[in-house]
């Protein structure tokens, strides 16, 4: 698995010690429900979501380089694992980030290495995404990232939480997608 690096955040694979700082930043009841997931209730749980849900080669913890600590997850869906019907060769991104966090571009620093990443290594043709219209930020994120609005709505039934919202869905082609594919 790739590790991947900003001026200010390293992306990695998640580990069984982050298991606290996961779930220092993953209690706050203002953090999971805009993502659609419930705040973990304690240390074993967040454990057991890095071994089951971020144990994969598509999902990384953000890592702020100043401390060393893990302050949100970043990756991808590839098809089959999207909430979104999307193609063989697409992707859909997703993250979260620590409520101390919010608001410093972060997000969007990473994601559009992310962005770069899923389009030069992977050679996906489309990325996706999808954000609840109560969580404006988000979407500004993926704006700032080129994303652009389908205009189109989806529900998500993955979601532990919010599977009955509907959520916005966002989309990126790659600009290099014909020379990928000798057009």
């Amino acid at each position: 698995m790739t590790n991947m690096e900003t001026e200010r955040i390293l992306l990695r694979p998640w580990r069984d010690d982050d298991a606290e700082a996961l779930y220092k930043y993953a209690s706050d009841p203002e953090v999971g429900p805009r993502a659609g997931w419930p705040p973990h209730k304690s240390v074993e749980e967040s454990r057991e979501i890095i071994r089951t849900l971020f144990h994969s080669d598509h999902m990384w913890a953000m890592v702020l380089k100043a401390t060393g600590e893990p302050i949100g997850c970043m990756g991808y869906f590839v098809h089959g694992e999207s909430n979104i019907d999307i193609g063989e060769n697409d992707a859909e991104v997703g993250y979260w980030i620590a409520r101390p966090y919010w608001n410093q571009g972060l997000c969007t620093e990473t994601l559009q290495m992310l962005i770069d990443y899923c389009f030069r290594d992977k050679g996906f043709n489309t990325l996706w995404a999808d954000y609840f219209p109560e969580n404006p930020a988000s979407g500004r994120v993926m704006e700032k990232c080129g994303f652009q609005d389908t205009g189109e709505t989806n529900r998500c039934s993955r979601l532990q939480l919010g599977s009955d919202k509907p959520v916005r869905i966002m989309r990126l082609d790659n600009p290099n997608k014909n020379a990928l594919h000798g057009q």
